[in-house]
This record gives C-alpha cells, sequence and structure tokens, in this order.
C-alpha cells in the first residue's frame, strides 16, 4: 500500500492526529497584534515543498490559522508544553525585533530544550539579542542557520523522514524510537501483554549520529496481567553491554583464576572507589554482540583472541528495577602462557580520550565471592559461565 506524503498544521488549542512519521515544532515569536505578520505561514509553505517523507509530517504551529492565541494563555502554554514533548525536532525561528516581535518567552522555551538532542536554531544574521543563544546551540551541536529556508531544511534533516509511530509510541521521539535498546524495552513489555500508555523524555546523553548514549523516559504502562497503569517510574537506558568471563580452570572452581579491569566510577560504593568487574562495554552503533566482546576485551586487557574461542551464555538485564539495557555474556578459557603473559604485560589500559582508564586485576573465583568490593551483577556473571562448563 502506498503511503501518502502530507504536511499536516496543528495550530495552536487542536488535538493532534493520532499516528504521524515525524512531528515538527515550529518555536520562535509570535505576533501579539494583527498588524504584524507571522512567519509560521511561510514556514508551512516551505515545509509542504521539503518534505519528502515518507508519510505524514505533522507541524505543531503554536497559534491561529487567523492569527493570535484567543483560547487563553494558561491553555496555550499547557498545549504547547504538550506538543513540544511530541515533537522529534523544536525549530526555534527568531526573527527578532524588539519592538514588534521581542521573542522573550522563545528564550526560556529555548533554554528549556537547548540540551535536548533534537533543536534546530535559526534567526536572520542581523537578529538582535542572539549571541548567547547561539553559543549554546554551538556548544550542544544543534544546527544554526540564518535564513528560514537552511532552517527548515536541517531540521528535516534531522527528522531523516521520520518512522512510523500510533498511540503512545508518538511520545517516544525518533532519537529514541530509533534506538536498538528502547525498542527492545518495548517489544518486551508488549509481548507480555502490557501496553505503552504515555511516556516523557525525562533526559538523555548526548551519543552519536544523533542517538542518545544514555536516556531516561518518566513512562506509564497498562499491566495487563495487573490491571492496572503503573506511572510513577522512570525507564533507564544504554545500548547493550558484551561482558567476557576470562579464567584459567583449576581443579577446583573456588581456585579457578578470573581476570577483571579495575576502573574509577563516580557511582561506586567501594573501598577504594572503583568498580571491580570484568572487561567489556557497549560500542556505538555495533550489531554483533561477539564482536563487541572481542574488541572490549583487547581494549581493556590487551588480549586479542579469536571469535571460535568465545562461548556465548546468554543476555539478562543485569539490574531490572534500574536500567532496561541488557549483559551478553561471554567467556573465554585462558593458557597458562596467556594468563601469564597478561600478568606480566601492560597493566593499564583503556581508552584515554573517552576518559576510560582500566587496571588488570587476577583473583580466584573464591576470593571473589568472599570480596565485598565486587558487585552482585559480577558475581552473579562469573558463577554462570563457570557453572555453564
Amino acid at each position: 500500500m502506498e503511503i501518502t506524503r502530507e504536511v499536516v498544521p496543528v495550530y495552536a488549542g487542536e488535538t493532534p492526529p493520532d499516528s504521524w512519521e515525524a512531528a515538527l515544532f515550529l518555536a520562535g515569536p509570535t505576533p501579539r497584534s494583527p498588524d504584524v505578520a507571522s512567519w509560521r505561514p511561510e514556514a508551512l509553505r516551505l515545509l509542504a515543498q521539503l518534505w519528502t517523507g515518507p508519510g505524514r509530517l505533522v507541524v505543531f504551529a503554536p497559534e491561529r490559522p487567523e492569527g493570535g492565541m484567543p483560547h487563553g494563555w494558561l491553555h496555550q502554554v499547557q498545549w504547547e508544553d504538550s506538543c513540544l514533548h511530541l515533537s522529534d525536532t523544536v525549530l526555534f525561528w527568531v526573527p527578532r525585533d524588539l519592538a514588534t516581535l521581542p521573542g522573550f518567552t522563545t528564550n526560556v522555551e529555548w533554554g528549556r530544550w537547548e540540551s535536548s538532542g533534537r533543536v534546530v536554531l535559526g534567526a536572520p544574521a542581523d537578529a538582535p539579542g542572539m549571541r548567547y543563544l547561539s553559543h549554546y546551540a554551538q556548544l550542544h551541536g544543534a544546527p544554526v542557520a540564518d535564513t528560514l529556508d537552511e532552517a527548515l531544511a536541517a531540521a528535516l534533516a534531522q527528522l531523516r523522514g521520520g518512522a512510523h509511530r500510533a498511540g503512545a509510541h508518538r511520545e517516544l521521539p525518533l532519537a529514541l524510537w530509533r534506538d536498538a535498546g528502547v525498542r527492545t524495552w518495548l517489544a518486551g513489555q508488549e509481548a507480555a501483554g502490557n501496553r505503552l500508555r504515555s511516556a516523557q523524555v525525562a533526559w538523555t546523553w548526548p551519543g552519536v549520529d544523533g542517538r542518545p548514549f544514555w536516556w531516561a523516559a518518566h513512562v506509564g504502562v497498562e499491566v495487563a496481567a495487573e490491571g492496572r497503569v503503573k506511572d510513577n517510574e522512570v525507564v533507564i537506558g544504554r545500548p547493550d553491554v558484551s561482558a567476557v568471563v576470562a579464567y584459567l580452570p583449576a581443579d577446583s572452581m573456588s581456585e579457578t583464576r578470573i581476570v577483571l579491569v579495575r576502573e574509577f566510577r563516580s557511582s561506586a560504593v567501594t573501598s577504594d572507589g572503583h568498580v571491580h568487574e570484568l572487561p567489556g562495554g557497549s560500542q556505538p552503533g555495533a550489531a554483533d554482540p561477539r564482536q563487541v566482546a572481542l574488541a572490549e576485551l583487547a581494549e581493556e586487557t590487551g588480549l586479542r583472541v579469536d571469535a571460535a574461542r568465545l562461548r556465548s551464555h546468554g543476555v539478562r538485564q543485569p539490574a531490572a528495577t534500574v536500567s532496561a539495557h541488557r549483559v551478553h555474556l561471554f567467556s573465554v578459557e585462558l593458557t597458562g602462557a596467556e594468563l601469564a603473559a597478561l600478568e606480566a604485560g601492560p597493566q593499564r589500559h583503556g581508552v584515554a580520550a573517552d576518559g576510560e582508564h582500566t587496571a588488570l586485576e587476577f583473583t580466584t573465583y573464591g576470593r571473589l565471592l568472599a570480596d565485598p568490593d565486587v558487585d552482585w551483577t559480577t558475581v552473579g556473571l562469573v558463577t554462570v559461565a563457570l557453572s555453564d562448563r
């Protein structure tokens, strides 16, 4: 079935459609007098030409077609806030004129959304009072333009054609909707018969290619088995992790030698302020957990092994009450020579440019069980790998 390409304006006070491929909010100064022309009709005309789809682009225009906001200030604020959260991209076009279009409210809105990763800032080159806004646009990597055409093109480039969403799925902006971890979490809930009823992004931490690395969303989920909606939690997520248990077997499991890495983490509640865990991590955009495991093992320990030596032990969440991400667990049985080479070789590894400084540690399974500085997740991962031999 052919998907119709269309641009659908949603004016102040109107109810958004039930589905779309992309949603764009036209933020910026709104005329308060019929003698001052609005810039939004021209933006809508250009979008009708520039949107190549496929599907529906919804454009939130926070004024009435005839101009103004006649339904009251509080209703206007509530409508704008709701539609800003629904938007995949927020285009700030600021043709500021201190006499007719001062844009003071726009400054406040920009401050709320400047670090969201889904904004574009545009203003004529001679618009006054833009230096501060432009500084933070550049600081956060937001596109900046000095013509309306260029600003709209930058906004559409962020949308990248969009992706179809309906119902509460519309409340997951494209940057999250395209994230594999978000989709895995959502698919898991829906497979259990549950349904997303609401979602509002609390924050994101920048990643690459416009995709967030860390994210958090306040959600409401209809829990099918309990006949209720739970809406008092925040779901936190990050890319899935691959972890490797590198070990040298011994006559008894308690004497089996284990390779750990020690790294400072701000959240650590340990005697030395460091975490003591398995080599592992995430690689942006990586699709094969086994390849991630190999890369992280080499990066954090210096050990390079053939992919065929890695044994998979499945995938599970490490902390299901806190984060939606999962750990792909692998193990590799070392030779005595390999372990000796690790012990004699460089003890510090990691990617310094990313703030990663790891040090090798060598322990036994028995000592690991008794070490209060090793977290329960690491204990569990090692136990599974060794028990599965």
